[in-house]
């Protein structure tokens, strides 16, 4: 089991990216807009560095809702290799069979 402390962090910075995404996408589309002068591209990229750092998506981790582990993610399953393994024996993960041979 992850820290708690390390569970809410990833849950802030995930909250604060879902706030922050449609600003951060315009201000981003501004920054790269080649039909804007350059004074305008530069105040955009301003603007887009005094948001929250943790408001980029970038900064949020995947982890295991079962568990927390940060790491061997399976995105389609929301959770770790552990906890599928663990869950796929007791077969209360639907369409998982345990092989053997």
């Amino acid at each position: 089991m992850a820290k708690k402390s390390s569970i809410e962090t990833n849950n802030r910075r995930a909250k604060l990216a879902k706030q922050y995404a449609a600003k951060r996408a315009r201000l981003k589309a501004a920054a790269v807009d080649e039909s804007l002068s350059l004074e305008e591209q530069f105040q955009a990229r301003l603007k887009l560095a005094e948001l929250p750092r943790n408001s980029a998506l970038v900064r949020v981790r995947n982890r295991c809702e079962v568990t927390g582990r940060p790491r061997a993610y399976y995105r389609k399953l929301k959770m770790s290799r552990v906890a599928l393994r663990e869950l796929g024996g007791l077969g209360l993960i639907p369409g998982l069979v345990k092989s053997s041979w």
